[in-house]
């Protein structure tokens, strides 16, 4: 049975790159005009979130989200979520709406054709095998707080093996939120690996839902207790994962 899906798999998955690169294509004279000025980077994260809800719209993907907890106009935060699916980066632009953010990734996708050309001038790259790089990362972070924008990171580094359910939190995250007094927003999506995993020859259109959990107050944690609020942020997670969500 499993042979008769492997072309309607091949096909969807073909699609995908096909979509991405039409879409990227369409929009890459808005894209690049809204990434001549750093100051022009909440035009360019509309055009981007544009993208994303094509992309989701055009894979059959519709998504949900409760939330515990509503954002503040005019505050920065610091988001984080389970990262199984290539999807995931998508799913993050759709949700947050007000709030323009700017995702701290691993600096291979660079490499990716012409995605990679605005991921380099619009994310905070990060070589994951070089300390000097993992520090830079903190000092460009904060040059984007400074301009009032948000950070997010998939806490886990990478995406994990597909038996991992979640995997170890990297501490990153969490002291760029007490570092900065920023809220941490702890999100968990709990379709993305099941609607489009990395997995080749998988993945079906459908809903994918989120949640978005209550926030974590910086304050009550210090940079010699940052394992604390990572652990406490993981086991909210990984609970609402075994949970199958809100």
């Amino acid at each position: 049975m499993k042979f008769i899906c492997y072309p309607i798999w091949l096909i969807y998955r073909v699609w995908f790159y096909v979509l991405v690169g039409i879409c990227t294509f369409i929009l890459s004279p808005f894209l690049i005009l809204s990434i001549l000025k750093e100051s022009w980077y909440p035009f360019f994260y509309k055009i981007a979130r544009f993208w994303s809800l094509c992309i989701l719209a055009g894979m059959g993907f519709y998504w949900s989200a409760c939330w515990e907890q509503d954002l503040e106009r005019g505050q920065s935060y610091i988001f984080i979520a389970n990262h199984t699916s290539m999807i995931d980066i998508m799913l993050m632009f759709a949700m947050v709406k007000h709030h323009p953010l700017v995702f701290v990734g691993k600096i291979e996708l660079a490499k990716i054709p012409l995605f990679g050309f605005f991921y380099r001038r619009t994310s905070i790259l990060v070589d994951r095998s070089k300390y000097t790089s993992r520090k830079a990362v903190f000092n460009q972070a904060q040059e984007r707080i400074q301009k009032g924008l948000s950070i997010c990171i998939f806490p886990e580094g990478g995406v994990p093996d597909e038996s991992v359910v979640l995997d170890r939190f990297k501490i990153g995250a969490f002291r760029l939120s007490v570092e900065h007094n920023l809220p941490l927003v702890p999100m968990t999506f709990f379709d993305n690996k099941r609607r489009f995993s990395y997995t080749f020859f998988s993945g079906s259109p459908g809903r994918m839902r989120a949640q978005v959990h209550a926030f974590l107050k910086p304050e009550a944690y210090k940079l010699d207790n940052l394992k604390a609020m990572s652990d406490k942020t993981h086991q909210l997670i990984l609970s609402a994962l075994k949970n199958s969500g809100c």
